[in-house]
């Protein structure tokens, strides 16, 4: 085991007993929703995962050690610290260790961590992308990266709404990231169902996820796959506000000089304030969704 790596006793247990675990992360909590909205729901979706079978593994990084598993009181830390916490991506880790430092972690740090720890399965909101833009700002998340190398399964509602969809795919197809449709032929967009980019493939069970996943393992590729399950339907926005809402919020990004991680956290926050909280709800109702899709999986992995 690594040696800056602590695993919470309830995640070992599991692990050891060849018991089904999904990984959470940690920068919902911090840096995605406000206090205690945030807490509230990364309990939630905590017990979401052992109503369905499976132990979670929500991750972090907190006083230099990287965490597979938080207790209560870790969360609540988190929740109330917000985003004074770092945001922590693949290239914060040795600092944070290095300085005893705690860190929110990112999709492309949880697949890190979970990978560590043994963990096949992640689920989270939404992914992070190429950046509209990004052909100048060149403003490409790490988790396009990260899923290209490191073989975790990411349960996802797709790729935020904020990001240039097109270009996002096109960077998962080169770097040979499969995205699986739960249920849909077509990319959901986060808030909204459909995007109008297909996926690879479409799956309809935890029974051909868990399979297509052993097989991508079985044939010894390094990286992971990126499933993306919709928004259920009473809970989707509709794309003519969502896409307002982003559309004012970039160009308020845009004129306030916001670049780079900050970019979205800042653009989440304003369309959830556009949006009169709408975005929130919606976005709380996805992340329960896809936890309860990794957990039906994570069941199967193990058979």
């Amino acid at each position: 085991m690594n040696q800056y790596l602590d695993i919470s006793p309830e995640v070992k247990e599991a692990l050891d007993a060849g018991k089904p675990v999904v990984a959470l992360e940690s920068t919902i909590i911090s840096h995605g929703m406000p206090y205690p909205k945030n807490v509230e729901t990364a309990l939630l979706v905590e017990q979401t995962i052992r109503d369905n079978g499976a132990t979670p593994a929500t991750i972090a990084v907190i006083g230099g050690r990287l965490k597979a598993g938080l207790t209560h009181e870790e969360i609540e830390y988190l929740g109330k610290t917000g985003r004074k916490v770092a945001k922590a991506s693949r290239r914060d880790l040795p600092a944070l260790v290095a300085r005893k430092a705690d860190g929110a972690t990112t999709v492309t740090t949880t697949m890190i961590i979970a990978h560590m720890a043994g963990i096949k399965i992640f689920a989270t909101g939404g992914i992070g992308g190429v950046h509209r833009g990004a052909e100048t700002t060149m403003d490409i998340s790490a988790d396009l990266e990260e899923l290209a190398q490191t073989p975790v399964m990411v349960v996802c509602a797709g790729a935020k709404s904020i990001l240039d969809l097109g270009l996002t795919l096109e960077y998962l197809e080169t770097k040979g990231v499969p995205v699986i449709g739960y249920g849909t032929d077509e990319l959901p967009a986060f808030y909204t169902r459909k995007s109008g980019f297909g996926v690879d493939y479409r799956v309809d069970s935890p029974e051909e996820l868990a399979a297509m996943f052993r097989a991508q393992r079985g044939l010894g590729y390094k990286g992971g796959m990126l499933v993306t399950n919709p928004v259920p339907e009473e809970y989707a926005m509709d794309k003519a506000t969502i896409d307002a809402a982003i559309e004012q919020a970039l160009s308020e990004a845009k004129a306030q000089g916001i670049h780079g991680k900050e970019t979205t956290p800042f653009l989440l926050a304003k369309v959830v304030e556009l949006t009169g909280g709408d975005s929130l709800e919606s976005n709380i109702k996805l992340v329960l969704n896809n936890a309860k899709v990794a957990a039906q999986t994570a069941k199967l992995l193990g058979e």
